[in-house]
Formats: C-alpha cells, sequence, structure tokens
C-alpha cells in the first residue's frame, strides 16, 4: 500500500515539473520584441531658395590687344645715328625717334637739283628760240620743218623739267626719311636697334614697336548659338562688358564694339571684340582675361547657390528638406550660371530649404538635422 501511495506521489511531481516547464516555454515565446534603436539623423547645410533679379551673363576668357599697333622700320638705307626715345616711354604721334645718316640723301638731292637747273636752262633756250622764229616762219622765211624741230627741242626740254623736278621731290622724300617720327600715340616697346647700326629700308628687323594702350581692345568667342540673343540685346541697348585677371584690384569695364559677320566652321564660335577707356592701364596687350557679357537682367528669378545643385544620370537635381526633417531628392531644370549662384527655371519654389553640404550622405527620405549654410 504505501509503496504504491509512493509511486503515485512521483509520478504527480514530475507531472508538475513538465507543466511548469511547458508553461514557462510559451510565457518566453509570447514576452514583447525589444523596441528599434532611433535613427540617427544626418547633419546638413540648407538655404532657402530666393528670388533676385539676376543678370544674364555670358562668360568667356578674352585676349587683350592693342587697337593701333606699328612697327617702326627705315624707308632709307643708312647709319642709325641718333635715338631719341628710351624703353617703354610713352610717345606722341610726331615725336621725334631717330635719326638717320642724313648725307646720302643730301647729296642726292643735291646731285637732283643741279640736274633740274641744267635741264631748266635748256628748256628756257629752246623757248626762247621757239619765239624767235615763229614770226619768221609765219612770213615764210623758215621752213615749217625746221619750226617745228624748233617746238619739239622745246617741248622735249619742258619734259626732262618735269622729270627733274620729280627727282629732286624724291630726293627732298628720302632725306625726309632719315628723321623717323612716331606715326601715332602710345607706349613704345624695347628699342631693338641701337644707335651705330646699320639700318635698310623696308628691312624685316623693327626699329621698335608702339602700342596704343589707351583705349585698348579686348577679343572673346562665344558659341554660335548665342549670337542671335546678343545681337538682339545689343540692338535694345549698348552691351556693357567686364574684364578681370589675376592680381586685378577691380574688374575694368568696357562696352561690345563688334561682332563678327561669320561662325567659325572650325571651332563652331563667333568673335567678338570689346573697347575698354584703360585709364588705369589695368589691361595689357597680350594678357588674358576673364570676360562676363551682361545681356540684360531677370526680374523674380529663383535662385540657389552653385552647391545646391548636382548632377545625376537623369539631370540636375537638388535635395529639398520638407516640414518633417526629411530630405527630398527634386528634379529642376538649370537656366544658366550667375556669379556662383545658378538660376533655377523649373523645379524649386522661392523658400524652399536645399541643402548645399551633405547631399553625399542623403538618398530620398533621409532624417535630417539642418543648420544654416556658412557664406
Amino acid at each position: 500500500m504505501y509503496y504504491m501511495l509512493s509511486v503515485t506521489r512521483k509520478f504527480s511531481l514530475r507531472a508538475s515539473a513538465t507543466v511548469l516547464l511547458a508553461t514557462s516555454i510559451v510565457l518566453a515565446g509570447c514576452a514583447a520584441p525589444p523596441p528599434p534603436a532611433p535613427v540617427a539623423a544626418v547633419p546638413v547645410s540648407v538655404v532657402s531658395a530666393q528670388k533676385k533679379t539676376i543678370p544674364e551673363l555670358i562668360s568667356a576668357v578674352g585676349t587683350v590687344e592693342a587697337i593701333n599697333s606699328v612697327a617702326v622700320k627705315s624707308l632709307v638705307d643708312g647709319q642709325l645715328l641718333e635715338s631719341h626715345v628710351k624703353d617703354g616711354e610713352d610717345v606722341k604721334a610726331g615725336q621725334l625717334l631717330f635719326k638717320i645718316d642724313a648725307r646720302p640723301a643730301q647729296a642726292a638731292l643735291a646731285q637732283a637739283e643741279a640736274a633740274q637747273a641744267k635741264d631748266v636752262a635748256a628748256r628756257d633756250l629752246a623757248k626762247a628760240q621757239v619765239a624767235r622764229y615763229k614770226p619768221v616762219a609765219d612770213k615764210g622765211f623758215v621752213s615749217a620743218d625746221q619750226m617745228q624741230q624748233y617746238v619739239t627741242a622745246y617741248e622735249a626740254a619742258a619734259a626732262s623739267v618735269k622729270v627733274d623736278q620729280a627727282n629732286v621731290g624724291a630726293a627732298k622724300l628720302t632725306q625726309g626719311y632719315t628723321n623717323i617720327y612716331a606715326p601715332i600715340s602710345g607706349r613704345a616697346g624695347r628699342i631693338l636697334v641701337q644707335a651705330g647700326n646699320i639700318v635698310k629700308a623696308n628691312d624685316t628687323q623693327a626699329l621698335l614697336v608702339i602700342n596704343q594702350i589707351t583705349p585698348i581692345y579686348v577679343s572673346f568667342s562665344i558659341p554660335g548659338q548665342l549670337v542671335a540673343r546678343v545681337r538682339s540685346a545689343q540692338a535694345q541697348a549698348t552691351l556693357a562688358v567686364q574684364a578681370s585677371a589675376e592680381g586685378m584690384q577691380d574688374a575694368a569695364s568696357g562696352q561690345l564694339a563688334f561682332v563678327d559677320n561669320s561662325v567659325d566652321q572650325t571651332t563652331g564660335t563667333v568673335k567678338l571684340r570689346a573697347s575698354f577707356v584703360n585709364a588705369g592701364e589695368q589691361l595689357w596687350p597680350g594678357q588674358f582675361v576673364n570676360i562676363a557679357l551682361t545681356l540684360g537682367s531677370e526680374i523674380d528669378a529663383i535662385v540657389v547657390p552653385d552647391a545646391a545643385v548636382k548632377a545625376g544620370p537623369n539631370g540636375s537635381y537638388v535635395f529639398v528638406i520638407n516640414a518633417q526633417h526629411h530630405a527630398e531628392l527634386r528634379s529642376v531644370t538649370v537656366a544658366r550660371d550667375a556669379a556662383g549662384e545658378v538660376v533655377i527655371a523649373k523645379g524649386l519654389n522661392e523658400g524652399d530649404s536645399v541643402v548645399t553640404d551633405g547631399q553625399s550622405r542623403l538618398v530620398d527620405g533621409t532624417l535630417v538635422k539642418t543648420e544654416a549654410a556658412k557664406p
């Protein structure tokens, strides 16, 4: 009897333990999962899209050119005796620059004048003979043939005098070439032939190069498809041009002076030229400068910094921050660049918060923590 009770008790204890274990397993399976970790906000810099009046600009690289540039050369052969100009000196039109030995030219002039005097005497003699014999010939005392000889001799002598006059004029002109004067006002370059050297007429070696510095030209090229827009704006008003370069404190101001009449088929560009007063001589011939041609102004243009606009496989885009502080990828249409800013033709409204820094860590819908962009 006692044995049977003991077995029954052991069985009951074992069954209870089994039930408790199963209950523990069920309770463990029904416990709530742990809460998800909070999503960290990505820090970004933002600015607001603004409406501005933005100038319509065309940017290009130009080359400064002298309006007038003259290579001064000798027109006669001879020895260069004197130089009346210094390297880099400002010269005025008509200023004496060089003197060449004039003695050969003076000798040639004297010879021409002597020949002229001789022929003038012969002409006067022939003229006197014609005057003496004409009345006699009219009365028939001198044959017509003889009288014709007198007339022919006079005409030949008169023609010789005209030749001599031309020779004297040429000799005087040659003598005048021994003094070389500045043909234009401008800045002299380095003197290329020193006094004492022999120079030749129209030699390839120039004595000096003079460049007109004030005013001055800047030549540049723009794409051919912009020519119609430039000419349309030029018909409305004079177009302003700004030229700047490294080392210049302030940009030089000028105006568009010339648009070429054809498109270069090799490059697809058109050459333009702007004129500058250049009173302070900021621009120098041969210098490369950055050109900004102003065609007009666009009122109430939507503008964002150029750092906000990125290029993607489907075109340009920006990240806009919505009211829930999530980034929204938005495609935009860029009209043009303007001095570090981008004019948006489509895709943005005034006041939209756009990301200027941190786009590489964003995707559409990313939670962000915004801060104002540094200027």
